[in-house]
């Protein structure tokens, strides 16, 4: 049958999309205040548009292997419709949850329900920690560089992000563990940030890790093959991580270690030259710092983006959280616009170099 929207537009039609909306974000920042009735009216309706707008547009795409890892997770699903039995060697839960869906979904189905569950923790979490001004934190996030990837192509690794982003939404209930440990079932490579977020518990200091994340890039410069082999051998993640890692191809990658960047700087701007204090936010900051850390001494890994997204999806949390939840500068409004404006400009401008 042939869909309205050919596959390989879609890309296309989102970061176009976003363009748009966000170059009427900016303007409107110059006109009215961040409280102003108006504004809270404007960024609220646009907001709940554009969360509606990419389920619908995102969770009923066409099955097509334009989106990469989809195929396979679509002939996964249509094994199991066919009594295929379940394969629990690696993922459990996930795998658990494709054949239990199975049995009553259609594959598009299933495929709106990763969406779902991708995308609605993005929605409370921004909700959760910005209140009013949540329009802001949520189109951060959705105009990401990785945020289409993982929510079309790496299903599985999106959807166990988002279940650690909706267990930072219940730090102060012991079901934070239980999605922390949900996360790690759905896609095994989510040790890394549970991990790095238990022990920012324990020690939250961000200037040594903030040293240590500096430190690592000259040391990954000079013996980042080491580290690769050396992650290799302890076998971390699942057996696909594992592979990309025997790999290298030999580049260090100047051009991730300067998007991931962003964050830091951000960081360390916010703590140490602005005096913002924040618990969360600082354990924020170090979570991503610990593992960003991890990808920037496997840096020449095949694949090394896939690591570095167990940091990435963090990163509109950790560059704009501050900006909505204290007045910093004394025309916030316009510094906030700048800021949303450039960030997304890194993910459009890719769309020109990346994906073509």
């Amino acid at each position: 049958m042939q869909e309205f929207i050919p596959a390989y537009l879609y890309y296309d039609i989102y970061v176009n999309s976003l363009l748009v909306l966000l170059l009427f974000v900016y303007f409107h920042c110059f006109v009215l205040n961040l409280d102003d009735r108006r504004n809270l009216l404007f960024i609220n309706i646009s907001g709940y548009i554009l969360l509606l707008a990419l389920t619908l547009f995102m969770g009923l795409r066409p099955v097509s292997l334009v989106f990469v890892d989809m195929g396979q997770y679509a002939v996964d699903f249509l094994n199991y419709q066919y009594g295929e039995p379940i394969d629990t060697r690696k993922d459990v839960v996930f795998e658990y949850f494709i054949y239990y869906c199975s049995k009553f979904l259609s594959v598009k189905g299933f495929f709106f329900l990763c969406l779902l569950l991708y995308i609605i923790p993005k929605f409370w979490i921004s909700k959760y920690y910005f209140g009013p001004y949540w329009f802001y934190a949520f189109i951060a996030i959705v105009g990401s560089f990785s945020f289409w990837t993982y929510g079309v192509n790496g299903i599985r690794n999106g959807i166990a992000t988002s279940m650690f982003l909706t267990a930072l939404c219940l730090d102060k209930s012991k079901a934070q563990y239980v999605f922390l440990a949900l996360s790690y079932l759905f896609h095994s490579s989510l040790i890394l940030p549970t991990l790095a977020w238990i022990m920012v518990k324990f020690y939250n200091n961000p200037k040594i890790y903030l040293l240590a994340w500096l430190g690592a890039i000259p040391t990954s410069f000079v013996l980042g093959g080491f580290f690769t082999s050396m992650f290799a051998a302890l076998g971390f993640g699942d057996d696909r991580l594992a592979s990309y890692l025997a790999g290298s191809s030999g580049s260090f990658r100047f051009d991730f270690l300067f998007y991931s960047s962003f964050p830091v700087f951000a960081g360390w701007y916010f703590i140490f030259k602005k005096n913002f204090r924040d618990k969360v936010y600082t354990m924020l900051f170090n979570t991503y710092l610990i593992c960003n850390l991890f990808w920037v001494l496997i840096i020449r890994a095949n694949f090394s983006n896939r690591f570095a997204y167990l940091s990435w999806f963090l990163m509109a949390l950790v560059i704009f959280y501050p900006l909505l939840k204290e007045k910093l500068f004394d025309k916030q409004r316009l510094v906030l616009s700048k800021v949303l404006m450039l960030y997304f400009l890194f993910t459009y401008l890719m769309y020109f170099v990346y994906y073509d």
